[in-house]
């Protein structure tokens, strides 16, 4: 990250949730923090927020291109693309938290507890399953995919099945640290960027998850993106799993 990128995200951050926030105050805008957050990042200009753009409305639109800040559900992007794409290029930005620190909220007295670091790291892998929900529009060389790594605090309340409380539960808000990283995807080869250069050829789903450090459900999800991208190709079977090579 620049420092002017880093500049640009405290401004927005700042403008959101207030330079001291206060935790009680959570949860009180009218729309997610992250998705606040970053539609101020990427156009500090509000005026070219929430811009109706045949039929639908873009979170962002410049005059020249569209940019949608999307959080989860890329399914429901399939209007928006459907409509928008034609006529503009098109920008998905997907957060992805990179480190997060765990919090707690008791419903009954508003009480925050925890503060306990994820030993989970983010990872661009993790937007393919969204990815699957537009698979048949990522050849579009209008569309571009932008991965915003942030880092971050998750609340969430104390309202699951277990007795703790927590198992089940629900995720009330997530609240941007800082920003680490963006990777953005343009066109197909930009994502041979997901398939390490080390890996002996031809692979399958399951050694392609050890590589690179994910369930074998989620590699197959990746691979299945990267056939249909032209990116990989399959080069028979082992057994009953496809065998892979990086398509030259």
């Amino acid at each position: 990250m620049t420092p002017e990128e880093i500049r640009r995200f405290e401004e927005a951050k700042i403008k959101i949730i207030g330079k001291n926030r206060e935790r009680t105050g959570i949860g009180t805008l009218s729309e997610k923090t992250v998705h606040a957050v970053l539609k101020h990042y990427y156009a500090p200009d509000e005026d070219l927020h929430e811009i109706p753009v045949g039929n639908c409305v873009a979170d962002i639109y410049t005059g020249k291109e569209i940019i949608e800040i999307q959080t989860r559900s890329f399914n429901r992007m399939r209007p928006k693309l459907e409509r928008f794409l034609p006529l503009y290029p098109v920008t998905i930005v997907y957060p992805i938290p990179f480190v997060k620190t765990v919090y707690w909220i008791d419903e009954e007295s508003g009480e925050i507890s925890g503060g306990r670091r994820s030993p989970v790291k983010g990872n661009p892998y993790m937007v393919f399953p969204e990815l699957y929900k537009i698979k048949m529009y990522l050849k579009d060389p209008n569309l571009r995919i932008r991965l915003a790594f942030l880092n971050m605090e998750e609340y969430k309340l104390l309202n699951g099945w277990s007795r703790d409380r927590k198992r089940g539960s629900t995720r009330f808000d997530r609240i941007p640290v800082s920003i680490q990283e963006e990777c953005e995807l343009s066109c197909p080869r930009d994502y041979l960027q997901f398939v390490p250069y080390d890996i002996p050829e031809p692979f399958t789903a399951a050694r392609f998850a050890k590589a690179v450090h994910i369930r074998k459900e989620l590699a197959g999800t990746v691979l299945h993106i990267l056939h249909y991208l032209e990116v990989v190709e399959q080069d028979g079977k082992e057994k009953n799993a496809y065998l892979y090579r990086v398509r030259e």
